[in-house]
């Protein structure tokens, strides 16, 4: 074969560090911007970016000669960066450290882009950590509950 074809869909999900509700709604949107320029920079496909207080999904289409984690750790070290850069907190900002990072196919575009569009609906039923799980199970990943977050001492 004379080309190389792709295309691979990946939901990438990271936690504000602790899980802490610090993602402002009055800001939030511009942090999913910054974050859907960052994935389109690498020469990725943003899909869409949203979620709530204490967490976000990307969903993106994959260019195959980027790893997902260095994907994953350009995002949150640049994104961090611009929380920080614009003073929209008064603490310092961190992301939890890892992601979850799940495969989709074709036909599973439209309904994960609608999940991800209403993540504030969505969890007004569901913590995000028992959204988290629910993934961890469904994709069969192995995982000790007591490893997956990050707790405050």
């Amino acid at each position: 074969m004379a080309n190389t074809y792709h295309q691979m869909y990946i939901q990438a999900v990271f936690a504000v560090k602790y899980r802490k509700a610090v993602l402002h709604k009055d800001w939030r949107k511009d942090i999913f911007a910054v974050i859907g320029n960052l994935i389109n920079e690498t020469g990725c496909k943003t899909i869409i970016v949203n979620g709530v207080e204490d967490h976000v999904h990307c969903f993106l289409g994959l260019k195959p000669t980027v790893s997902i984690s260095e994907l994953m750790k350009t995002v949150k070290a640049k994104s961090s960066k611009y929380i920080n850069d614009n003073n929209f907190l008064l603490d310092r900002f961190e992301w939890q450290v890892g992601y979850g990072a799940f495969s989709y196919s074709q036909s599973h575009i439209n309904r994960v882009y609608k999940y991800i569009e209403n993540q504030e609906e969505h969890h007004r039923k569901k913590s995000f950590k028992e959204e988290y799980l629910k993934y961890l199970d469904e994709y069969k990943i192995p995982f000790e509950e007591q490893y997956v977050f990050e707790d405050l001492i």
